[in-house]
């Protein structure tokens, strides 16, 4: 959509509202509305925001919706926008329509408990004819050991005059001395009326009409439970493609905006959430966004595509406090006249806007800090490898003090990430007070990189970093290379569906081609009689290297570990040490060893061990956590002519074991060792 399409399109929305307003206007006191500028320099008048307290349950209505939220439990039955009574699924109980959880247990049980941490006190925040802030707390004591996470909960909701949405936010406490306890995932969790909202919109490219709860119901169990084959949907349009929520997954540098769009009246839901900065695990942690039920999600912590390390793990009465948003809840609307797709349009507007806006100035918890509280990092940062060069579209975060690395693990802290300009240049803002390492990675370079000293970011302060060189592992020059070290394996092959298990939105996108089901079981009808075979300066990685290294599918249920093999070959062999570097981009539950020149000696060369359990393979990631191997080879092991190397990943038991490569490299000696 052009400019001016999206201009006509926020004009219309805002006559709209003013529309509606005109009752209001005509029949109130002119005095008790709040003026504010519209695009054109002109006044737009909105309706005091209004608290209802019900008893069981309590209504906010600003003149542009009207939201209903159970009392003290802290859980939204019914959100009243633009002609429809409940945008809320109402055929579900009360507390399954618009909550809060989270997943827990106790380490000395396995058993996974969730918590819709509903609260037990309403306090009334702010109640005024600008704002409303409602917070539902729970205070955790021992006689709710068995039964609720170890947790103080003190859920925020806020509404603003002439908002068309509502803000929620979270704060979780843990006190000093507490019981041990391990949390998998924290969300906010909306569950729409499945009539009428159909259409789903992720992305620019990722949004579609979707099946219904009641189509998988119907559908074929596949692999696992959130696949299903679509069967007999209601819409034949979508019979014979495969749904799962994790097809719909985003990084969390992109994961800023999504939802649902009814036709009819044309309505649009959207979850915006305008910081990453309460997000665990850096910018490319991946996790859920919006699904079939219709669902949206704002998922401020899990486990998904890194595993049991991601979880927040307390041991020895460790005391911990931190807020979770807040995010926006968006409400959008057009004419009859106009392209409900043309919503997408509008709640992109609308995240920038939330996102410039951050940190907001409203919500009352002393715990959130304001603009003027925080604090701004900047500096240059540069690539020292064969030679000096600046690091482009660098990432430049500061998370908790830790080892290299430790920031794609940490998840109890706040982190601030961003991007660095063409020369380099970076600027952190709105960092909280407090300690922190500055951490980066350069796309094209392999490793982290971590400042030498903690950074202490004092309330208002400006600290300059000033000239920052980043030496990646290198300890020779490159002999061969396959792959790009960007921490995924986006450049390798990534093969056709199965053509009866295909998800039709990615059926045209290549760059988003991983996101098919099964291509795990592609391996073995690509490589029916053996392994993959790539000759280095031959074989190209793009077209010849399958992007996941999976098990062998022999029928049966049954799956065995695979061997690939790479030939290269020396004109000669220089006295010294050379190096193998192994970047992963992910690992399940899997082993890759390494043999040279001998595949059959029964110690390998060099192992990883065990490593991993992010389940990128069956989630339809590209990538999971990083892993970085240094492997030292001596020279004796190596001949002029052909060589070889093995890598087997010798886990089978089932079609999720294994490993995405990133990048390989092997360096031949340094200067200095000749």
């Amino acid at each position: 959509m052009g400019k001016k399409k999206e201009v006509l399109l926020l004009s219309r929305r805002r006559m709209m509202v003013i529309a509606v307003l005109l009752f209001f206007i005509l029949t109130a006191d002119s005095k008790s509305f709040r003026n504010t500028k519209n695009d054109s320099g002109g006044q737009v008048l909105y309706p005091p925001v209004q608290l209802h307290m019900q008893g069981d349950h309590v209504v906010v209505d600003n003149g542009i919706f009207r939201i209903t939220i159970a009392s003290p439990e802290g859980i939204v039955t019914g959100i009243r926008y633009n002609g429809i009574d409940n945008i809320l699924n109402d055929h579900k109980e009360k507390n399954d329509r618009g909550y809060w959880d989270v997943n827990w247990s106790d380490p000395s049980d396995v058993k996974d408990n969730l918590d819709k941490l509903t609260g037990d006190q309403l306090d009334v925040i702010a109640n005024d004819e600008n704002q409303v802030e409602l917070s539902f707390k729970r205070y955790w004591t021992l006689s709710r050991k068995d039964s609720d996470v170890s947790l103080n909960v003190d859920k925020r909701f806020v509404v603003l005059r002439g908002s068309s949405g509502f803000y929620s936010y979270g704060i979780f406490e843990r006190q000093k001395g507490w019981p041990d306890v391990d949390i998998y995932q924290g969300r906010i969790v909306f569950k729409l009326q499945d009539k009428l909202f159909r259409y789903m919109a992720v992305s620019d490219e990722r949004q579609r009409v979707m099946p219904t709860f009641e189509d998988r119901e119907r559908g074929e169990a596949l692999d696992y439970p959130e696949a299903v084959l679509l069967t007999d949907p209601s819409n034949s349009l979508l019979k014979g493609e495969v749904d799962d929520k994790y097809q719909y997954s985003a990084e969390d540098k992109d994961n800023r905006v999504h939802g649902w769009i009814c036709s009819d009246p044309p309505v649009g839901f959207w979850m915006i959430t305008p910081s990453n900065e309460f997000r665990t695990a850096g910018p490319i942690k991946q996790d859920l966004t919006s699904h079939a039920g219709p669902v949206t999600l704002s998922m401020f912590f899990s486990t998904h595509y890194a595993g049991i390390d991601l979880r927040i793990k307390f041991r020895d009465g460790e005391p911990w406090k931190k807020v979770f948003g807040p995010v926006f809840i968006y409400l959008n609307s057009v004419t009859t006249e106009d392209n409900p797709i043309s919503l997408w349009a509008d709640a992109k507007e609308e995240m920038f806007q939330q996102t410039e806006s951050w940190p907001y100035d409203f919500p009352h918890s002393s715990d959130y800090p304001r603009a003027h509280q925080r604090g701004l990092v900047t500096g240059r940062l540069l690539v020292g490898d064969v030679e000096l060069a600046r690091a482009n579209s660098a990432f430049v975060g500061l998370a908790p003090p830790g080892e290299i690395g430790s920031w794609q693990q940490e998840n109890k802290g706040y982190q601030f990430w961003t991007q660095t300009d063409d020369e380099g240049y970076f600027t952190i803002k709105n960092v909280r007070p407090g300690f922190y390492n500055l951490y980066a990675w350069v796309p094209g370079y392999i490793g982290d990189y971590m400042h030498h000293s903690v950074v202490n970011v004092l309330q208002g302060s400006r600290i300059r970093m000033g000239t920052l060189v980043y030496e990646p592992p290198r300890n020779g020059p490159t002999v061969w290379e396959i792959g790009v070290p960007d921490r995924t394996a986006a450049e390798f092959y990534v093969p056709e569906p199965n053509p009866t298990l295909m998800n039709q939105l990615y059926a045209s996108q290549r760059t988003e081609a991983f996101r098919q089901y099964g291509l795990w079981d592609r391996y073995t009808d690509l490589y029916p009689d053996g392994d993959l075979v790539y000759t280095v300066g031959v074989s190209n990685y793009e077209t010849d290297w399958f992007f996941a290294h999976v098990n062998r599918n022999v029928g049966n249920k049954t799956y065995l570990p695979t061997t690939w093999t790479i030939f290269f070959d020396l004109e000669d062999v220089t006295i010294g040490n050379y190096t193998i570097r192994l970047a992963l981009a992910s690992a399940n539950a899997a082993e890759v060893q390494v043999h040279i020149n001998n595949s059959k000696d029964m110690l390998p060369f060099f192992t990883t061990g065990l490593i991993g359990r992010d389940n990128a393979i069956a989630r339809h990631g590209i990538h999971g956590l990083y892993w970085l191997y240094s492997i030292n080879v001596l020279h004796s092991q190596l001949r002029a002519g052909r060589n070889v190397m093995y890598l087997t990943q010798t886990r089978g038991l089932g079609p999720f074991r294994g490993v995405m490569y990133d990048y390989i490299r092997l360096e031949g000696p340094s200067r200095s060792q000749k």
